[in-house]
């Protein structure tokens, strides 16, 4: 009797094989997610990290000299009355506080080179007559393309989930000076200087003592020394500094200027009320396709442009270096008439849900999108008065004896 042996398989079978790769979908579908977001904390855990930098920063050099870094300073010529001429021989007394910081940032050699005349220039050519202490204007596109310093990214000064690189901005930053709750722009005239109609001297702000009082609240102002006991509020309770945003040219509204003529100061708001806003994708401006263009003075927003947001660290512009606390986070970035006008230039980030903010104490805080804000619509603040813009403006003043936590 003859008996024969059964071979069994050791293979996979179709239905196995298909199982498995069902599996391995699954978990990669599981994963991914995960490994995503690692990579997001971990890119924000680098964001505050940089903010914490910037705040011992700070800390030091108010040790140092006994104030905070001037913002809206520099360099003035007699002959030179404003900064819309492009002078290579002076900065039209423009710096961010950024630059006075660079020495306490580990940024020696690029402070060397800003605070030292040089002929060097990025083209590889010689400058004649050579660059001067503190630099040219950086607000002229001839100078500042030339000049190596305002042409500087510094890794210090950029959060990891913003991808913006490259031209049309100089250096490009993501850490912005709290002004305050106020609309306040930035002064481009000489310090002192006597108006068109032969009236009275500007003051170096802009215009009178009660200027200075509605729109001078927040930690650091233009052109003002500050010291940690003009915070009156507590360090703790007052914001320095926040994050923004840098344009990508991409029309997004919370980097993206548009600019109203004399309207923002009254309502805040008014560049979402007008219809400037795509309601299909509430982050970005109308474009005429998706929604009808804006038409009119509000219309006059430019994609790509150097004076959108945070294209320049090293200029105290409002788009370029400052935050308001007068819409919440992430708000659309809507300025009164000029480039350096003033308006609702709040906080902004791309980071999920919110933004970091430095305090004075240089506690590193995230505040959500929804912190409660008031009323855009109050007008004009005052000298004194109380934040009409709730928790988020009251948080951006430094010296209305608020009760405002965020605990």
């Amino acid at each position: 009797m003859m008996k024969t042996k059964c071979r069994s398989s050791s293979g996979f079978t179709l239905v196995e094989l298909l199982v498995v790769i069902a599996i391995i979908g699954v978990l990669v579908g599981l994963l991914l997610p995960a490994v995503q977001a690692a990579r997001e904390a971990a890119r924000r855990m680098s964001c505050s990290n940089n903010f914490k930098q910037i705040g011992l920063a700070s800390h030091n050099y108010h040790s140092a000299y006994d104030q905070l870094p001037r913002h809206s300073t520099g360099t003035w010529r007699d002959d030179a009355p404003n900064a819309w001429t492009p002078y290579d021989t002076h900065n039209s007394g423009s710096l961010s506080a950024m630059v006075g910081l660079l020495p306490f940032m580990e940024q020696q050699a690029l402070w060397e080179m800003i605070s030292n005349p040089s002929q060097q220039r990025v083209d590889g050519g010689v400058q004649t007559p050579p660059w001067p202490a503190m630099g040219p204007a950086p607000r002229i596109n001839g100078g500042r393309n030339q000049y190596i310093p305002w042409m500087t990214e510094t890794p210090a000064l950029r959060c990891p989930s913003d991808p913006g690189v490259g031209l049309p901005a100089g250096g490009r930053s993501n850490y912005a000076f709290c002004i305050g709750d106020a609309f306040q722009g930035t002064p481009f005239t000489r310090p002192i200087r006597w108006s068109n109609s032969g009236g009275s001297p500007f003051d170096e702000i802009s215009g009178s003592k009660t200027t200075q009082g509605r729109y001078a609240r927040g930690m650091y102002t233009h052109r003002t020394d500050r010291k940690f006991r003009d915070v009156l509020d507590g360090l703790s309770n007052t914001i320095a500094m926040g994050e923004m945003m840098t344009d990508l040219g991409d029309n997004d509204n919370r980097t993206t200027l548009n600019r109203t003529l004399d309207t923002v100061e009254q309502n805040v708001s008014i560049c979402k009320e007008t219809g400037h806003i795509d309601p299909q994708r509430p982050s970005f401006w109308c474009d005429g396709v998706d929604c009808p263009a804006p038409t009119g003075p509000g219309a006059l927003h430019s994609p790509n442009d150097i004076y959108n947001r945070g294209m320049m660290w090293m200029i105290s512009l409002p788009t370029s270096s400052c935050m308001f606390t007068n819409l919440p986070p992430n708000s659309e970035l809507c300025v009164d008439r000029w480039t350096e006008g003033g308006g609702s230039i709040s906080a902004s980030s791309r980071h999920q849900g919110g933004v970091h903010v430095l305090m004075g104490d240089g506690a590193v805080r995230f505040i959500t999108d929804s912190i409660e804000a008031g009323n855009s619509q109050a007008g004009p603040v005052n000298a004194g008065q109380r934040s009409p813009y709730g928790l988020w403006g009251g948080l951006g003043t430094r010296g209305n004896k608020e009760t405002v936590s965020l605990e």
